[in-house]
């Protein structure tokens, strides 16, 4: 007898093959059947005619690590179809831990809210803490998740195990770089999928320095390279400075000979795409065309979706890492506002921010194009959902004064929304060719991260609206692909990313006339009573995990069904010949 059986519903397996009208059995939490007309009796079964079931998608960049623990069902992935995601990205992870430094669990919370953007009272609040190893990590979210999920290990949290507090601007010794060694095979050994980390020069950790990984030498990245190699089913994930904007010739040798020595695949995060700066394209991809001369494998991760980030004046944000605007909007609140108000720095935060050092972050100073959020004072009832630039052509201002003035009344905690820069056809439709390289794949969604200022996790269903009723520049079945067996690839996922008899039923099923992705709103509902940005799943019915139902109608059902997906055990080793 199968478990559930769904009827007459449009299958879109995931190979790009067309879709094709089929009934779909589950039983013991693999697909049992696919076929045209199925007659096996069913515990529970419903008629689907209409609606496309695909393979659940795996998102490859997400930063769940803590939330799993108060959050098993990762939302809002998993209401929006994702349900396998991978963690530990970055360089940055929850373990390992040395048990004779219990301060490094504070530090690694400190570090975790600057860096990613994560609720510090939630952190301290909502995660047990109650591990060392990286094993005993995993360990402690087996059997309590709704989603699938696998974990890279951090480059930071190894060095910080080895070298203490010395990790932040240190060399590490003969005898600690062969302790890292061992500590890294101990956790793929224990299910980690592959190293993680970053060398980006915007990543600081809660007092402000570089974080631990950024000390590192190609030596120490070489070796710890070698040593994935030695374990099945793994990978390696890199940032390096380039990868906001381009990377210099010495960044493309690294990540070259860093996939060449492992023998496996590295993937990076993320590419932006904009007609506006075609090179930029090409030049970000010359680490992959290298590589595969080099017999091995870069890969590109990159959005389908533009992803709304919000800015303010008062909390860490992305105009923060402004070359030199951090002194100024690290200032305590009375004191930036004073310095802000101030014609002269207002100049020279201006320069800085329009010059070359200021790379990427470029596409944050046209402030004229930025939407006025949330305001907090009498002084700006009204400006909620207003451009910058219509209001300082009022008042008679530079877009920049208007804008600090505006924050200013509200004590610098108004809600700022800069409208994208490239948003036009010819952006759109260079994504559309990118998306064709056989090293770019879709993802970087940074899902579980920067929770109040952004939110990726929707940008598969507003991707599949998009496909299905918007610009159309994917087909649905070479859409689903790229969401699904893709990724799940790209990884060496056993038996996932295809709705094929034998594999597990991670699956979803969507109207493909409503689905899409609502507008992220500001909830508060973190530990510590924190906020984050949440989106509504449109037209997705169900989602199932390992066969057991997680997602009806956008309402979670409590089930947690998924599995730690351990190296070797869940992943075969991905050849980059």
């Amino acid at each position: 007898m199968l478990d559930h059986l769904i009827e007459g519903v449009t299958v879109v397996d995931g190979t790009g093959a067309p879709g094709r009208v089929a009934d779909v059995g589950v039983r013991d939490g693999r697909v049992a059947v696919v076929a045209p007309a199925v007659t096996e009796e069913a515990r529970t079964r419903e008629e689907a005619h209409g609606l496309i079931l695909a393979p659940g998608f795996v998102d490859p960049h997400t930063h769940y690590d803590a939330q799993l623990f108060w959050d098993p069902c990762a939302t809002p992935s998993l209401n929006h179809g994702v349900t396998t995601v991978a963690g530990g990205n970055c360089g940055f992870t929850l373990a390992p831990l040395n048990p004779e430094r219990p301060e490094d669990a504070d530090y690694t919370r400190r570090m975790m809210s600057r860096v990613e953007g994560m609720s510090l009272a939630a952190l301290e609040e909502g995660a047990p803490w109650s591990w060392h190893s990286f094993g005993e990590y995993l360990d402690a979210l087996e059997g309590r998740i709704a989603v699938n999920a696998g974990f890279m290990v951090g480059h930071c949290a190894l060095r910080r195990y080895v070298m203490g507090p010395d990790a932040v601007g240190g060399q590490p010794s003969a005898g600690q770089l062969e302790r890292m060694l061992e500590l890294f095979h101990e956790a793929m050994d224990a299910g980690a999928w592959g190293l993680s980390t970053t060398q980006s020069a915007t990543h600081s950790d809660g007092d402000g320095a570089p974080v631990a990984s950024r000390h590192a030498g190609p030596e120490e990245l070489l070796a710890l390279s070698r040593a994935v190699a030695e374990h099945e089913g793994t990978q390696l994930e890199a940032i390096v400075a380039g990868c906001l904007d381009r990377f210099s010739d010495a960044e493309i040798d690294l990540l070259v000979e860093m996939s060449a020595v492992a023998g496996r695949p590295l993937n990076w995060n993320v590419l932006t795409i904009d007609a506006a700066v075609p090179e930029r394209v090409e030049r970000q991809l010359v680490p992959s065309e290298r590589a595969r001369r080099a017999d091995g494998r870069v890969v590109a991760l990159t959005m389908p979706i533009l992803t709304p980030m919000n800015m303010s004046l008062g909390t860490f944000c992305a105009l923060n890492l402004v070359p030199g605007w951090g002194d100024v909007l690290g200032l305590p609140v009375p004191e930036r506002i004073a310095k802000l108000r101030d014609p002269g720095v207002r100049v020279e935060m201006l320069r800085r921010a329009t010059g070359e050092e200021a790379g990427v972050f470029r596409r944050l100073t046209h402030f004229d194009r930025y939407v006025i959020g949330d305001t907090y004072s009498a002084a700006n009832e009204g400006l909620t959902g207003r451009v910058v630039g219509d209001i300082a052509a009022e008042r008679g201002q530079e877009p920049f004064a208007c804008l600090v003035e505006i924050c200013a009344q509200d004590e610098l905690r108004t809600v700022l929304w800069p409208m994208p820069t490239d948003n036009d056809p010819d952006s759109w439709a260079l994504r559309a060719a990118t998306w064709d390289h056989e090293d770019v794949l879709l993802g970087g969604s940074d899902a579980g991260a920067h929770l109040d200022r952004m939110c990726g996790a929707p940008y598969t269903t507003r991707f599949l609206g998009d496909c299905l009723r918007g610009r159309k520049l994917v087909g649905l079945e070479q859409a689903v692909k790229m969401l699904t067996d893709d990724p799940a690839r790209l990884f060496g996922l056993r038996e996932r990313g295809r709705i094929a008899e034998g594999y597990h039923a991670d699956l979803v099923l969507f109207d493909p006339e409503r689905v899409d992705a609502g507008k992220a709103t500001l909830v508060h509902d973190l530990p510590g009573d924190s906020p984050r940005l949440d989106s509504e799943a449109i037209g997705v019915n169900a989602v199932w995990v390992n066969g057991v139902e997680v997602i009806r109608d956008d309402v979670v059902s409590g089930a947690v069904p998924g599995t730690v997906l351990r190296s070797g055990r869940d992943t075969r080793t991905v050849s980059t010949r």
